[in-house]
């Protein structure tokens, strides 16, 4: 047998172990999926229309099309998470405007995942404060050693409505129930007063 055939052979066989892998995989999440689509209220929207399509396809024998639906489905999670991540930020203080982010989570997905909302407040004389909330994310992690021991590192620290914040230079940094990062850069003064409007208690809930 020539070399050319040994190769297409071997290339046939991983292409049937990956085929074999992705039906594993489909077959041990759409179960999963279909108990929890009883779980649904009666009307339907995007993800459950989403998740049913992933089962018909998976149960039509069209296993690369129901694991397209899965990611897609995973995407709009993401999504509404991400919302619901964004709603902590703060309504622009009077005579300020607020832009938010909306390419965060691409940005996050470069970075090792996790959901984030970003959002800049803007005064009338251009000053702008940005302000980044993350949540698992493997950069928070690494962030929490050095808020943690922010004193030691002989940077500034203070609590706002009872969150400890690390402050150094025009930034201030404060890690919420050890998995969400709050970051703010900009004129301290003015990030003082939106971050005094963000309620860090519920905030520790989120996810959950």
């Amino acid at each position: 047998m020539g070399r050319n055939s040994l190769l297409e052979m071997a290339l046939g066989e991983r292409q049937k172990v990956c085929r074999t892998n992705q039906e594993f995989t489909t077959m041990r999440i759409l179960p999963i999926i279909a108990a929890a689509l009883l779980a649904l209220p009666a009307y339907a929207d995007e993800v459950s229309d989403t998740l049913k399509s992933a089962i018909t396809a998976y149960e039509e024998g069209d296993i690369q099309y129901a694991l397209e639906e899965l990611e897609f489905a995973k995407q709009k999670l993401l999504e509404m998470k991400t919302d619901s991540l964004g709603a902590f930020l703060p309504a622009a203080p009077e005579g300020w405007a607020f832009e938010k982010n909306s390419e965060m989570n691409t940005v996050l997905g470069m970075m090792g995942g996790g959901v984030g909302a970003e959002g800049v407040y803007t005064s009338a004389d251009g000053t702008e404060i940005k302000v980044t909330l993350m949540a698992d994310n493997p950069m928070v992690a690494s962030m929490g050693a050095m808020i943690t021991n922010a004193g030691a590192m002989g940077m500034k620290v203070e609590r706002i409505n009872r969150q400890r914040f690390a402050i150094q230079d025009e930034q201030m940094m404060s890690l919420v129930a050890n998995r969400i990062l709050v970051q703010t850069e900009g004129d301290l003064d003015s990030a003082r007063a939106v971050l005094e409007q963000m309620d860090f208690k519920a905030m520790a809930q989120f996810g959950q």
